[in-house]
């Protein structure tokens, strides 16, 4: 911290040099406190130790578990062709063109669209007319897609990393429910998007996706292949038809589906190779701490963030070693909120049109811009964005002076 910052914290609070050193004791407490929330269920074996760079494997493979990471990792890069199955629509050829920053597996500044039509607080996804994502390509030019003019809601939205979500997989539905709160005086509610696992047939807790909308990381990466792609497999077998124009697609479809490939030396399709890699994908590793990021930390707790922007949970138990009562520090509950103003009309899943999930903050650094549309430059103008349940943190923060606001965006550039 600079002797500047210290001086205007000292002048204003009247801290002596040793009161500043107890209140960074305390806020290092609060966030060490958080993280001991799970020492009654760790394993006596200490945990491995954090990645050293973004788009490392998790710490602590077997062998053919890093294996398996690997032979994702080209899955993940390979680039398709009409020819292995894409489009006729799609948006692009290969999964890292959309997960490439600051490493493999990170976000982009690529931006897919989202329409339909709303009508009294209803929502229709206009699926007939090819909705509710547009691909912005095709393999031939007769086949673009636009959006019809029924549409009165059109969201763009930016490419999520996928560090870490193996461990966010691991959380178990119970942990997420207990996040659910009620009573509390500060607006904050949040639930969980209950969604049909395609993958097992089961009901289970959404965690994937701006909306919550995918519960595993198998089904999510068969969307991907689908929707991104135009890839059908086994989760998906159905082609988009572009504009939802079905002898179009006849024409231009003449690759049998499902298109997914199964790979004989492996018993895998690419959905499953895509899956193991999102799933041995490290976390974003985090800076070290030092004391302007202390005091950010309880600026953050101070101002309410924390109250969906949950800084830990804990992962159940996983034949998976590596991902077995581990802590996730991923900063989110990963619930569903009424964002008001900030949401984008999209009801999705569960999901309805005013609500969004809370997005993980790990590695906040290396994903701008900010918010589902990028509209975001700075961390700041992102919290100065929020809405709805989150209005009264946004209220707190915005009476925060500069000096402090600095802090608090010190400490989110550090997770």
């Amino acid at each position: 911290m600079s002797k500047s910052i210290r001086h205007r914290l000292s002048q204003h609070h009247g801290f002596a040099s040793s009161s500043l050193i107890a209140v960074s004791l305390v806020a290092t407490g609060i966030l060490l406190l958080v993280a001991s929330m799970a020492s009654a269920q760790q394993k006596k074996s200490p945990p491995p130790p954090p990645p050293a760079k973004f788009g490392d494997p998790l710490p602590g493979l077997t062998g053919d578990q890093l294996a398996a990471f690997n032979d994702g990792l080209g899955e993940f890069s390979d680039d398709e062709t009409p020819s292995s199955g894409l489009g006729p629509i799609f948006n692009r050829d290969s999964c890292i063109a959309c997960h490439s920053a600051p490493a493999v597996g990170g976000s982009s500044d690529i931006f897919v669209t989202r329409f339909g039509r709303g009508t009294h607080g209803s929502f229709d996804p206009l699926t007939a007319l090819g909705g509710s994502l547009l691909q912005e390509r095709a393999i031939v030019p007769s086949g673009l897609e636009h959006v019809p003019p029924q549409a009165n809601i059109v969201a763009h939205r930016q490419s999520t990393p996928l560090y870490g979500l193996g461990l966010i997989e691991a959380i178990s539905d119970a942990t997420i429910l207990r996040g659910v709160r009620t009573g509390r005086n500060d607006g904050v509610k949040g639930r969980a998007a209950i969604v049909t696992d395609i993958a097992s047939g089961k009901n289970l807790v959404g965690r994937f996706g701006w909306k919550a909308q995918q519960a595993t990381l198998l089904s999510f990466a068969g969307d991907a292949y689908v929707n991104e792609m135009g890839i059908t497999n086994r989760l998906f077998p159905v082609e988009n038809a572009p504009d939802g124009n079905l002898a179009l697609l006849k024409k231009l479809d003449h690759v049998a589906d499902p298109e997914d490939k199964f790979d004989q030396v492996t018993g895998k399709f690419g959905i499953d190779k895509l899956a193991d890699f999102m799933r041995y994908l490290a976390p974003p590793p985090p800076l070290p701490p030092n004391a302007s990021n202390i005091f950010g930390a309880k600026l953050f707790l101070d101002v309410g963030c924390a109250s969906c922007h949950t800084p830990m949970m804990m992962t159940g138990k996983n034949s998976v070693a590596a991902l077995n009562w581990q802590r996730v520090m991923l900063y989110s509950d990963l619930l569903l909120h009424d964002m008001g103003q900030l949401a984008d009309g999209i009801g999705q899943a569960d999901a309805h049109g005013n609500e969004m999930k809370t997005a993980p903050l790990w590695g906040l650094r290396a994903s701008g811009p900010y918010l589902h549309d990028g509209r975001a430059k700075t961390v700041g103008d992102a919290i100065e964005g929020h809405d709805g349940e989150a209005k009264s943190s946004r209220e707190k923060y915005n009476r925060l002076r500069h000096d402090q606001q600095k802090l608090m965006a010190e400490f989110l550039m550090s997770i």
